[in-house]
């Protein structure tokens, strides 16, 4: 794959005008391909509207041909932000082993990117593993005091987790408790 082949499938546009003009100018076209091709973070960000409208699979089909393509190329390096977007793509198509690799691998070579240890949590939540998600969730906040996302995330996942201490408070025969982890669902189920 080369430099000059297309990641999507971009309709042309109209001709539109004077008829007799767009023959002559048709002549001028050079035989070569002049087209600019997009530039990393225009293909970032295609790729990420496309996500924001649930083309999940054809996402991730973009992702893999421009892996390849950087590949061909002899790229340098890792682009962190496709990296990103492949694990968004592979959780939102319900591939959660497969996006805890890809973030997981992130963590470990980034870890002073909060994004992916915040979407890591995001996955441990799925499965219900909280202590995980705490832990991820101190790390997106250590790399960055001020992200909120992060902060409303540990707060929700802190809420789980007295959740789970109160329900096993409950079974262990404490009634209080039992009523006290009914509340807590009930707010749980109007923070969503």
């Amino acid at each position: 794959m080369n430099l000059n082949d297309t990641l999507f499938n971009d309709p042309k546009p109209p001709e539109g005008g004077w008829d007799a003009l767009a023959n002559v100018l048709d002549k001028l076209t050079p035989s070569v391909d002049t087209s600019l091709p997009l530039s990393p973070s225009e293909i970032t960000q295609r790729i990420r509207a496309m996500l924001d409208r649930g083309q999940n699979q054809e996402a991730l089909d973009i992702i893999k041909k421009r892996e390849a393509q950087r590949t061909a190329q002899g790229a340098i390096g890792t682009d962190v932000q496709l990296l990103f977007l492949e694990a968004r793509a592979l959780a939102a198509l319900d591939r959660h082993p497969e996006a805890i690799q890809v973030y997981s691998t992130m963590t470990t070579l980034y870890p002073e990117l909060p994004e992916p240890w915040n979407n890591l949590a995001s996955e441990y939540v799925q499965q219900g593993n909280l202590d995980l998600a705490h832990d991820a969730l101190r790390m997106a906040l250590t790399a960055n005091p001020g992200y909120a996302q992060a902060r409303e995330n540990l707060g929700l996942v802190l809420i789980m987790q007295a959740r789970e201490a109160l329900v096993q408070a409950g079974m262990a025969g404490r009634p209080s408790a039992t009523n006290r982890a009914r509340q807590l669902d009930l707010f749980l189920q109007r923070s969503q």
